[in-house]
C-alpha cells in the first residue's frame, strides 16, 4: 500500500519532464505554413447542356434489343464450294478437339444406332448420325460397333473449305 501513494506524484513529475520546450521547431513551422500565400484555386469547368432527345421508334429498332445483324460476318464462298452453316447453334461436343474425345460403346435403340462418347470432362454424351462433334464442323455420317465416321470441314482461307474424313474408334 506504501508503493501505490508515490505512483501518482510520481507520473506526475514524469510529464512535466516531457513537456518542456522540444515543440519550438514544430511551431515555428506551422507559423510559416501559415504565412504563405496559396494559390488560388481554379473554378470548376461549367457544365455544358446537352439537348434532350425524344425517341420514337417508328421503323428503328428496339435499342435494348441485341443487333444480331453484326455478330458473325458469313464469308462468301465461291459457287459451287463447301461452306459449313454458321448459323447453326453448336453443339456440346463441338468445342472439343476430336482427339480428346472417346468412343466407350454404342448402342441400338428404337432402330437407330447411337455411339457413347466420354468428353474430356468426364460426361458421357450419346450420339447419332447427323450430330456433331468436334472442332471443325464435324458432322457424324456413320457409326459402327468400333468407329464413328466424320466429315469435317477445314477453313483453308479466303472462303475456301476442304473436306476432309475422320473418325473416332472405340477406346479398348
Amino acid at each position: 500500500m506504501r508503493g501505490l501513494r508515490w505512483i501518482g506524484p510520481g507520473l506526475a513529475a514524469t510529464l512535466i519532464a516531457c513537456g518542456g520546450s522540444g515543440t519550438q521547431d514544430l511551431e515555428d513551422y506551422v507559423a510559416k505554413v501559415k504565412q504563405q500565400k496559396s494559390a488560388p484555386i481554379e473554378p470548376l469547368p461549367e457544365i455544358k447542356q446537352v439537348a434532350t432527345y425524344i425517341y420514337t421508334q417508328g421503323d428503328r429498332r428496339d435499342p435494348f434489343i441485341m443487333d444480331v445483324r453484326g455478330q458473325e460476318v458469313v464469308k462468301p464462298t465461291r459457287a459451287g464450294s463447301l461452306a459449313p452453316d454458321l448459323t447453326r447453334p453448336k453443339e456440346e461436343l463441338e468445342q472439343y478437339a476430336l482427339d480428346s474425345l472417346r468412343m466407350v460403346g454404342t448402342l441400338a435403340q428404337a432402330g437407330a444406332n447411337w455411339a457413347l462418347v466420354l468428353s474430356p470432362g468426364g460426361v458421357l454424351h450419346k450420339v447419332r448420325v447427323g450430330n456433331y462433334m468436334g472442332q471443325n464442323y464435324g458432322k457424324i455420317i456413320g457409326i459402327d460397333e468400333n468407329h464413328i465416321q466424320i466429315k469435317e470441314l477445314i477453313d483453308e482461307g479466303e472462303g475456301e473449305w476442304r473436306e476432309r474424313q475422320a473418325s473416332v474408334a472405340l477406346k479398348q
